[in-house]
């Protein structure tokens, strides 16, 4: 055997590869996951568990899943329960149908065809119920396993190593990470733009015209990325204005639309860019071309809508009297918490957040002192990590850094998930308020 340099190396690794980040919060996780094993093996700590309130996992957050759409999964992923007492009518009646749609009648085989054919013809029927009886074409809908991986593949497309510039993709800030990765491993150029943090997280787009100007000078701009309902910020989207800016910049709208059914506030409706898109008219219409993204992992899955079931979506007819109920708790938490943090926020000083109209996050600002700062920075750290960091050693509870994020230079965040029970949600917002009263004096 020929014996030479390996094949797959540090260095020969694929340069789009190196351009991603190293995610912030693993440390963070990883120390919290070690506490919470010690607790389990009777360590003294200050605290007596440790609280989770970093992601956007509903269900880890202690969300109770809606009870209709587990009945249809357990039944499409076992159907011997079709003959039980135990699972209602209605739902034994929805999973009978969708497993004569599979293959073999079975979740498990491959279903090609089930997923390009009959999945993209309920969510077609969705979509026009959701925009207002606006057509929707089922050729146009492309089923696919989470946003992450999708994203990638459709930045890829815009990506032509043969051109002399390379492509520019318009990324906001803050932002979900999974943006800036996508657009590294697609070999393309992240072009940031800020959200307005004193107006409301509001997108400005004399800022986003700025950043183009100055683009234009070392790369192609190509897309322009939204995020509506905001995450981590929770405000939603100037639809109208993004899309007019797309038609007259000749830019592809790249729009995560995954928080669309968790805006909770009645002035404040969730309307779809693809709905505003055909309402302006063909002089808009037939010049922007629009990719919208939404998951089953953030969803209630309303009217007809989608679950899961292990590896084949569900296309579900919904109890309207259960489900609907349980959908409305859901949204009546969030904007109960929502409302609940930007009051307890707001009365601690050093702290600012602003107010949350969707999405299932807050992402208040922070004041960190000077010598927190300089101590972070002594220990490679970005200051807003150094502070979830000593939180979580006094606490047990876990924040998102706003660093993971993305934030204006000089200026300090965290992301709190809205998640939590609200008895549960009002101890940890007191808790974190008391710490950084004590984080304030202690690097004063």
């Amino acid at each position: 055997m020929a014996v030479g340099r390996k094949v797959l190396t540090l260095d020969s690794v694929n340069p789009c590869v190196k351009g991603t980040r190293l995610p912030t919060l693993a440390p963070l996780l990883e120390r919290a996951s070690e506490i919470q094993r010690q607790l389990a093996q009777g360590e003294e700590k200050p605290f007596r568990e440790v609280i989770w309130c970093h992601s956007g996992d509903p269900h880890a957050a202690g969300q109770r899943p809606i009870t209709f759409l587990r009945q249809v999964a357990a039944i499409c992923a076992y159907p011997e329960l079709l003959h039980a007492d135990s699972m209602p009518r209605d739902a034994k009646q929805r999973a009978s149908r969708i497993l004569q749609e599979l293959h073999g009648s079975s979740a498990g085989a491959c279903n090609m065809e089930y997923i390009t054919t009959a999945v993209p013809q309920t969510v077609t029927h969705y979509l026009e119920r959701r925009d207002g009886g606006i057509r929707c074409n089922p050729r146009n809908i492309i089923t696919c396993g989470g946003i992450t991986r999708a994203i990638v593949d459709f930045l890829s497309l815009v990506v032509n190593e043969q051109d002399p510039s390379r492509a520019g993709v318009l990324l906001l800030v803050p932002g979900h990470p999974l943006f800036a990765d996508a657009i590294a491993l697609a070999g393309a150029v992240a072009v940031q733009y800020h959200l307005d943090e004193e107006g409301g997280w509001a997108l400005d787009i004399g800022e986003i015209r700025r950043v183009l100007g100055q683009a234009r000078g070392y790369c192609t701009p190509k897309v322009l990325c939204v995020i509506n309902p905001g995450d981590p910020t929770g405000e939603p989207c100037a639809e109208q204005d993004v899309l007019q800016l797309a038609a007259q910049e000749r830019l592809l709208l790249l729009a995560d639309e995954v928080h669309q059914e968790s805006m909770f506030t009645p002035d404040s409706p969730f309307l779809s860019f693809k709905r505003v898109l055909c309402e302006l008219g063909p002089v808009v219409s037939s010049v922007v071309q629009l990719i919208s993204f939404y998951s089953v992992s953030k969803g209630f899955a309303p009217d007809a809508d989608l679950s899961q079931t292990p590896g084949v979506p569900v296309c579900q007819a919904y109890r309207q009297s259960e489900a609907n109920t349980e959908t409305q708790v859901v949204l009546s938490d969030l904007a109960h918490n929502a409302q609940l943090t930007q009051e307890v926020f707001s009365q601690v000083p050093g702290i600012h957040c602003n107010p949350v109209q969707g999405a299932m996050y807050s992402f208040p600002r922070i004041q960190i002192p000077a010598r927190a700062v300089q101590e972070a920075q002594a220990l490679g750290l970005e200051p807003d990590l150094f502070f979830c960091q000593k939180l979580l050693e006094a606490t047990g509870i876990v924040l998102a850094p706003g660093s993971t994020f993305g934030q204006c230079l000089g200026t300090h965040h965290v992301r709190v998930t809205l998640l939590p029970p609200v008895k549960t949600l009002r101890i940890v917002l007191q808790t974190i308020a008391d710490f950084h009263s004590a984080f304030l004096q202690r690097y004063s």
